[in-house]
């Protein structure tokens, strides 16, 4: 039995916060020995660039799957991923078809990887894919986000548009 791309993307039952600590666990390694090799700078990047290239090759199996192709409907549709379990307790500010715009107020993505020990990191392993699924689920889409949680602001302002 085949799967579809958004569940090979996803497993179906898991929490994405459940899948973002188990991805962290492996990472953590890979960033420990990477500074110890390499020094902190080399470490910080190769994260960066890997966990943008998981998110952009995710999103795109998101894209694949999304009935009647991609739109901020479709993108607002598998939101609740996301937000399975409390992970993210957001506000919604604006939901329509040209703009989706919401605050984070309480992040646990941002608590799991501080008490993982991933603080200093944590904004590499989480708020880096947010945009970068934007890259790979469709080009019409757009993030503004001007502050994080995980950096030490009061809240998340995330602010996507979909361009017609």
């Amino acid at each position: 039995m085949s799967q579809s791309p958004a569940v090979s993307a996803h497993p179906e039952g898991l929490s994405m916060l459940e899948k973002r600590r188990i991805e962290a666990e492996i990472l953590k390694e890979v960033y420990l020995t990477l500074k110890e090799s390499h020094g902190e700078e080399v470490a910080r990047k190769t994260i960066a660039e890997s966990v943008r290239r998981s998110a952009i090759e995710q999103a795109r199996a998101f894209a694949a799957a999304a009935p009647g192709g991609t739109s901020l409907k479709a993108f607002q549709d598998v939101m609740p991923l996301w937000t399975k379990g409390g992970a993210l307790e957001i506000e919604v500010k604006e939901q329509g078809e040209e703009a989706f715009t919401f605050n984070v107020v309480r992040c646990r993505y941002a608590e799991t990887y501080k008490a993982m020990g991933l603080g200093e990191i944590g904004h590499l392993l989480s708020c880096n894919r947010d945009g970068a699924f934007c890259e790979g689920y469709d080009p019409k889409l757009k993030l503004k986000r001007t502050q994080t949680i995980m950096q030490g602001a009061s809240h998340c302002d995330f602010r996507y548009t979909y361009e017609k």
